[in-house]
């Protein structure tokens, strides 16, 4: 533990490991579509179809999307039937998820969205 400049005590650093974790995690959800697609589940599972027309991208790029996310255990899928449908299975994710978004919409009303690329986000 640390002492923050408070006097409470703070959280060790978290290990390496954690934070490149941490780091491709964000680094999947820097890409738009993705985290559109992250959103829209948190709000509800869907099908790709449902999330294409919803995220306004084709079917493929939609399904490529939806495995690299799978393969970073943030979203899930079930079958019914032939269709197979996603989900976020995570309370944390959709808290992230939600917490920055409706943040972000809430201070950048009317803002430039454009005013955090120029730092390489």
């Amino acid at each position: 533990m640390v002492r923050s400049i408070e006097g409470k005590t703070a959280p060790a650093d978290p290990s390496a490991e954690v934070l490149a974790e941490a780091a491709a995690v964000f680094g999947l959800l820097a890409s738009p579509p993705r985290l559109h697609i992250v959103w829209a589940l948190a709000q509800g599972e869907s099908d790709v179809s449902g999330l294409a027309e919803r995220v306004g991208g084709a079917l493929p790029a939609i399904s490529q999307h939806l495995s690299k996310l799978k393969l970073a255990g943030l979203v899930r899928s079930r079958r019914e039937g032939r269709r197979v449908v996603y989900f976020v299975d995570d309370p944390q994710t959709v808290a992230v998820t939600r917490t920055l978004v409706v943040q972000l919409a809430a201070r950048n009303k009317g803002a430039s969205p454009a005013r955090l690329r120029h730092l390489g986000a």
